[in-house]
């Protein structure tokens, strides 16, 4: 038996199963700065890598948050990688604070320079994208009706990784303790060594061809 629904008549649950389903994702650990120069730290659970050459990454803003004004007005962000042992005070930075707040000092988080841009990355992070904004644009229904929800799509200038991560020049995935989030209200996911497994592209023309 298929539970079915239609989004616009309610998905009958205990929890919109969607998140759950669209999941676990990275999450986008985005850093900002205000025209006046006030320093912006807020994690986005829509989140992607969207392109190789130029390298483009994205994040949607369900309303518009301090992040995405800060970017329309300065063009520029960072986004900082998530691991197992940043998770908690990653969490301190989803709390709905004035414009006003600095995250970075409400979570006890230290503010590296960036190399290109002149927004901080956070230097606690193993990895950091320094990103100058490509695109924003404004979702649609349907009904070409527009959406409180903007993707913020970035490309990618500088990028920052620990080198205990690249042992013989290949990124570890596992060694580096990414963290995903889930669907459910407080679901999060780890990533190690033992979810690894290796399955590569067969090659073009490499099978048997019938007789």
């Amino acid at each position: 038996m298929m539970h079915f629904y239609e989004p616009h008549l309610g998905h009958g649950l205990k929890h919109d199963p969607f998140n759950s389903i669209v999941g676990p994702r990275p999450i986008g650990w985005v850093s900002s700065r205000s025209a006046d120069g006030v320093l912006n730290l807020a994690p986005y659970s829509f989140f992607s890598a969207f392109n190789y050459v130029p390298p483009l990454i994205g994040f949607s803003s369900i309303g518009r948050k301090d992040s995405l004004n800060n970017i329309e007005a300065t063009g520029e962000f960072v986004w900082n990688l998530v691991t197992r042992d940043l998770a908690e005070v990653m969490n301190q930075t989803c709390e709905a604070v004035p414009p006003e707040v600095d995250e970075f000092a409400l979570a006890g988080l230290t503010p590296e320079p960036s190399r290109i841009v002149s927004v901080p990355r956070v230097a606690q992070s193993k990895v950091s994208f320094e990103c100058r904004c490509t695109q924003i644009l404004q979702m649609e229904d349907l009904q070409g009706q527009k959406l409180q929800t903007w993707m913020v799509f970035g490309q990618v200038v500088g990028v920052h990784i620990d080198q205990r991560l690249v042992p013989g020049g290949v990124y570890d995935t596992a060694r580096a303790g990414h963290i995903l989030r889930g669907g459910g209200p407080a679901d999060y996911f780890s990533i190690g060594p033992e979810q690894l497994f290796k399955m590569y592209r067969p090659e073009s023309g490499a099978r048997d061809l019938p007789k």
